[in-house]
């Protein structure tokens, strides 16, 4: 009888880490998971190495920059960019190390930490936030967050701060949807699945980057927090929420 070798599928930095030190065999596919090379789960994107191979929810350089760039056409003059963050997230801890302490230099622009790792911490960093007297907040995307999308969506409401999300689950109420499109990362992970069940290595398997983003404004909650979207913003987007 011919064997069939096994493949496991797995989202998110944290769940692959776990599934990597547990397994160093089976072959692993991830999806949603920011920098892998940066979190140390491969060597490199051409040539991952080991047991897994997957694809990457970042692009290395833009990703704070590209945000604070639409929440400035958003609310000209913005100086302060609170960005919220789960210190637990290795992505997160990442991020804060480099991109955004450079981010910050290069632009101009303050951006204060506010952290939580439970629903209870994030009306704390919301408040925090609004203490810093910041003019938009940038929400990283976080299982916390994204578990508790309304209760982020109502804090940044309460707090009056423009708010610019990472995944689709913010769309309906959030003011901004800017980030990878995961239902297409999910599908194109089919494919890795499939050439491995037919015999290829995942070190073989070069680890790809997003290349669909969703873009989405929600006029309803611009209206709410009395802000006027430029056109051209508007024409960029993907999607626009009436």
């Amino acid at each position: 009888m011919l064997s069939v070798p096994m493949c496991c599928v797995v989202a998110g930095p944290q769940a692959t880490e776990a599934l990597k030190s547990a397994t160093t065999t089976i072959p692993i596919v991830f999806v949603a998971v920011a920098d892998p090379v940066g979190l140390g789960l491969v060597q490199s994107l051409a040539r991952p190495g080991g047991n897994i191979t997957g694809l990457a929810t970042y692009v290395p350089g833009s990703f704070v920059a590209k945000r604070i760039e639409i929440l400035r056409e958003l609310v000209p003059g913005a100086s302060q960019i609170a960005i919220l963050v789960n210190p637990g997230n290795p992505m997160h801890r990442l991020l804060l190390a480099d991109e955004v302490p450079s981010t910050a230099r290069n632009l101009g622009v303050a951006l204060p930490i506010v952290q939580a790792t439970t629903a209870e911490e994030l009306d704390v960093a919301f408040a925090s936030a609004a203490a810093h007297r910041a003019d938009a907040i940038i929400v990283f995307g976080d299982t916390l967050t994204v578990v508790e999308a309304p209760r982020v969506v109502a804090l940044a409401a309460k707090h009056h701060l423009p708010a610019i999300h990472f995944s689709r689950q913010f769309a309906s109420d959030g003011l901004i949807v800017y980030g990878p499109d995961i239902a297409d990362l999910f599908r194109r992970a089919g494919s890795y699945v499939d050439k491995i069940l037919k015999g290829a290595k995942p070190s073989d398997l070069p680890v790809e980057q997003p290349v669909k983003f969703d873009f989405v404004i929600n006029m309803k909650t611009a209206k709410a927090l009395g802000l006027s979207v430029p056109t051209l913003l508007l024409l960029r987007a993907d999607e626009v929420i009436e």
